[in-house]
C-alpha cells in the first residue's frame, strides 16, 4: 500500500519529511482545504505532489511564471512523473494534445497560470478531467494587502465552481494574519487548516551596510563569497550596467529583467542555473520559484520594495541550509529617495479623479453615458497628451480597474525587439550617406550589447527621450532602417484594452469608492514606513525584527545577523579592554581616570564606560583621591 512516506522515497529519494509537511499532506488527502506558510526553502512543492500521487487524477496547479512552471515540470519529469506546464508557447493544437494527455495518458500535472484559466475554451477542458487536487502557488498573489497582487488571481474561484468538491491548497512564503485572510475568502476555502512553521532561517544572515561606494562593497563581498549570487536593483537599465561592469572587471554574470523577450530570459537564467554564469543581476521580474541550493548571497543596491518582498528575495539563498547571507546597500540618500519616490506614485483621490475625466474626454463619452465598446489604449500617448507622470497614472488606472468602474485587458508584456543584420563598414556607410540618423543609430550601439549578434528588446520611449525627438519619429525612423536592411525591426503593440463598466458620473463615480482608495493608500505608506523602520534600526536583531512583522512573537536573537554580530564585537570589545585596565592598575597601583585615559589611544567615553563597568562588577575601587584600583576585597 502507498504511504506518503513510501511515495516521498520513492519519486524523491527522502524518507523523511521536513516537519510540517506531513501534517499538511495528511490534511489534504483527508480532503481538507489547507492553507500552508511555510519559508523559502519549506519544501512547499511536496505538500501537493505527495498527496496527488498517492490518488488517482489530476492535481491543478496555479503558478504565476512561466519559467516557474517549466523547473516544476522539468523536475517531475526526471523523477518519471508525468506533468504539463500550458504556457503562452503551446499553439491550439498542443493544447488540445495537452488535455487529451491528461485525459487519458495518466498525466498528474497540469500547471496553468491564473490568466490562462480565464479561458472559456480552458474552463470547458478542465470540466472534463478527472480533478482530484487544485494547489494555488505564490497565493499571497491574491491579496491587495499583500505584495506581487494580480488581478488574475482574483479569478482562480472559478476552478470552486467547476470543482466544487476537489480539495485546494494555498502555499506561500510570505503572508500577513490579513493575506491569510484573503486568500481564505477569495478561494472560497471551507473551513481551511492554517498550517504555519516558522519564517526563522538559522543559517541566513541578514546584513545592511551603509556605504557610499556601492560597486566597491558588491566587489568586495563577491571576492569573499564563494558560490552563486544574486544581486537584485530597481532599474531594468542598472541591471544591464551593473553585469556589463562585474564583466569588464572578469566576473562571470548575466542579468534579467521583465523587458526582456522569452528567449533572452530563459538563456540568462540557465546560464546562472547551470553555474556558467556566478552571478545574476536582476529586477525583482527574477524571483518567485527560483529553486538553486547553493545560493550563497543575495545582494540588494536598492532599498527593497517591500519586507514581504524583501524576504523573499532574501530567502533565496542558503536553501541548501548551508551559511548564506542577505545583504541590503544602503546610503543617506536611498531612505529619502523611497520615501518621496513612494508618496510621488500614490494616485491619491483627486488624482485619480483626474485621470478618470481624462480618460472620459480622451474618449469623447458624454456625462450619464456608458457604451458597451472595448477602447485601445496607449499608456505613454495618454500620459503625453495630458502631461501626466506615466507611473502614477498607471497605479491610478490599476485603482480605477480593481474598483470596477474600468476594465483593464494589459497588452505590455509585448515590446519591440531589434537586430543589427549588416557589417559595422555597412552601418558607417549608411550614417555617411544619412547624417541626421547618426544620433540614433550610436544611441542604440551604445545602449544595446549584443545587438548584432541576437534580437534585442528596445525602449523606444527611452530612445525618444534621450534623443529629444518625438516617439512618432522614432519608429519611423526604426522603419526606414528594416526596409533599408539595415535592422530587422519588429513593433510593439503596446495597446492595451479599457472598457467603461460604470456611466460616467466624474467626482461622484470616485466617491464612491474613495474609502477603499484611502485604505490602500494609507497601507502602502504604513509598508514603506516599516520598511524604513527595519532597515535603520540597528539596535535590534534583523531577524527577530523580520519574524515580528508576521506575528511570530516566540523568538530569539538569530547571533549571525549585523546587528548581533556588531553587539557581540561591542561586548568583546568592552572586555578586551577592561582587561587592559585591570593589567594597567597591576602594575600601576593606582591612577586617576586621566591618567588612565592617557594610556590607551581610545576616545575618553569608552574608558569612562569601562571604568564604570569594573566598578559595578566590584573588580575595582575608588581611593580618597578619587583614583581607581584593584579592589583586594573583590
Amino acid at each position: 500500500m502507498n504511504t506518503p512516506t513510501s511515495i516521498l522515497e520513492k519519486y524523491w529519494g527522502f524518507s523523511s519529511f521536513i516537519d510540517p509537511q506531513e501534517k499538511i499532506i495528511n490534511h489534504v488527502l483527508n480532503g481538507k482545504d489547507t492553507i500552508a506558510l511555510l519559508p523559502t526553502s519549506g519544501g512547499k512543492s511536496i505538500c501537493f505532489q505527495v498527496p496527488a500521487l498517492l490518488n488517482k487524477g489530476v492535481c491543478i496547479v496555479i503558478s504565476p511564471l512561466i519559467s516557474l512552471m517549466n523547473d516544476q515540470v522539468q523536475n517531475l519529469k526526471k523523477r518519471n512523473i508525468k506533468a504539463i506546464a500550458l504556457t503562452s508557447q503551446l499553439s491550439e493544437n498542443e493544447i488540445i494534445n495537452a488535455f487529451d494527455n491528461l485525459q487519458f495518458g495518466n498525466y498528474k500535472f497540469l500547471y496553468i497560470s491564473p490568466e490562462k484559466i480565464q479561458s472559456e475554451f480552458i474552463q470547458e477542458k478542465i470540466k472534463q478531467l478527472n480533478v482530484q487536487l487544485i494547489a494555488i502557488d505564490e497565493a499571497h498573489c491574491i491579496s491587495e494587502w499583500g505584495h506581487d497582487f494580480r488581478p488574475s488571481y482574483l479569478n482562480i474561484s472559478i476552478l470552486r465552481t467547476i470543482h466544487p468538491k476537489v480539495p485546494i491548497i494555498a502555499l506561500t512564503a510570505s503572508a500577513t494574519e490579513k493575506v491569510v485572510e484573503d486568500i481564505s475568502i477569495n478561494l472560497q476555502l471551507d473551513n481551511p487548516i492554517i498550517v504555519k512553521k516558522s519564517f526563522f532561517r538559522a543559517n541566513l544572515a541578514y546584513q545592511i551596510f551603509e556605504v557610499e561606494d556601492k560597486f566597491y562593497k558588491i566587489k568586495q563581498i563577491l571576492n569573499k563569497v564563494k558560490g552563486s549570487k544574486i544581486i537584485y536593483t530597481n532599474s531594468r537599465r542598472q541591471t544591464v550596467e551593473l553585469s556589463n561592469q562585474l564583466n569588464s572587471l572578469n566576473y562571470q554574470s548575466s542579468f534579467f529583467h521583465g523587458g526582456m523577450n522569452y528567449n533572452d530570459k530563459l538563456k540568462s537564467y540557465n546560464e546562472w542555473l547551470n553555474d556558467e554564469k556566478t552571478i545574476i543581476v536582476a529586477t525583482n521580474a527574477f524571483g518567485m520559484g527560483i529553486d538553486k541550493p547553493n545560493v550563497r548571497v543575495v545582494i540588494h543596491v536598492n532599498i527593497p520594495l517591500s519586507i514581504e518582498n524583501y524576504m523573499q528575495e532574501a530567502g533565496r539563498a542558503g536553501r541548501d541550509g548551508k551559511k548564506a547571507f542577505s545583504v541590503v546597500l544602503k546610503n543617506k540618500a536611498d531612505v529619502y529617495d523611497t520615501q518621496v519616490l513612494t508618496k510621488k506614485t500614490v494616485p491619491e483621490i483627486e488624482f485619480v479623479k483626474k485621470v478618470y475625466i481624462h480618460m472620459n474626454h480622451y474618449y469623447q463619452i458624454s456625462y450619464g453615458e456608458l457604451l458597451d465598446k472595448n477602447y485601445n489604449f496607449n499608456m505613454t500617448e495618454f500620459c503625453n497628451h495630458y502631461k501626466i507622470p506615466i507611473v502614477k497614472t498607471y497605479n491610478a488606472i490599476k485603482v480605477l480597474d480593481r474598483e470596477n468602474i474600468i476594465s483593464l485587458n494589459e497588452n505590455f508584456s509585448r515590446k519591440s525587439i531589434l537586430k543589427f543584420i549588416v557589417s559595422n563598414k555597412e552601418i558607417f556607410d549608411y550614417m555617411d550617406k544619412n547624417p541626421s540618423k547618426k544620433d540614433l543609430i550610436t544611441l542604440l550601439l551604445r545602449t544595446y550589447g549584443g545587438i548584432f549578434d541576437a534580437f534585442k528588446t528596445i525602449n523606444e520611449n527611452y530612445i525618444s527621450t534621450q534623443l529629444k525627438v518625438s516617439l512618432k519619429e522614432v519608429k519611423e525612423s526604426l522603419r526606414q532602417f528594416h526596409s533599408h536592411e539595415l535592422v530587422s525591426y519588429h513593433n510593439s503593440n503596446n495597446t492595451t484594452q479599457i472598457n467603461f463598466l460604470v456611466p460616467r458620473e466624474d467626482n461622484s463615480t470616485i466617491n464612491h469608492v474613495s474609502r477603499n482608495i484611502i485604505k490602500r493608500n494609507e497601507l502602502k505608506i504604513d509598508k514603506m514606513n516599516q520598511l524604513i523602520q527595519f532597515i535603520e534600526d540597528d539596535t535590534i536583531c534583523r531577524s527577530r525584527q523580520l519574524l515580528s512583522y508576521f506575528n511570530e512573537s516566540e523568538t530569539s536573537n538569530c547571533r549571525i545577523c549585523d546587528v548581533c554580530v556588531s553587539n557581540k564585537n561591542k561586548e568583546d570589545r568592552t572586555v578586551d579592554f577592561s582587561e587592559q585596565i585591570v593589567n594597567l592598575l597591576h602594575t600601576s597601583n593606582s591612577l586617576s581616570s586621566k591618567e588612565i585615559i592617557s594610556h590607551f589611544n581610545q576616545p575618553k567615553d569608552k574608558v569612562l564606560f569601562n571604568l564604570q563597568l569594573l566598578l559595578e562588577k566590584n573588580i575595582l575601587t575608588v581611593t580618597s583621591h578619587n583614583k581607581y584600583k584593584i579592589n583586594k576585597i573583590g
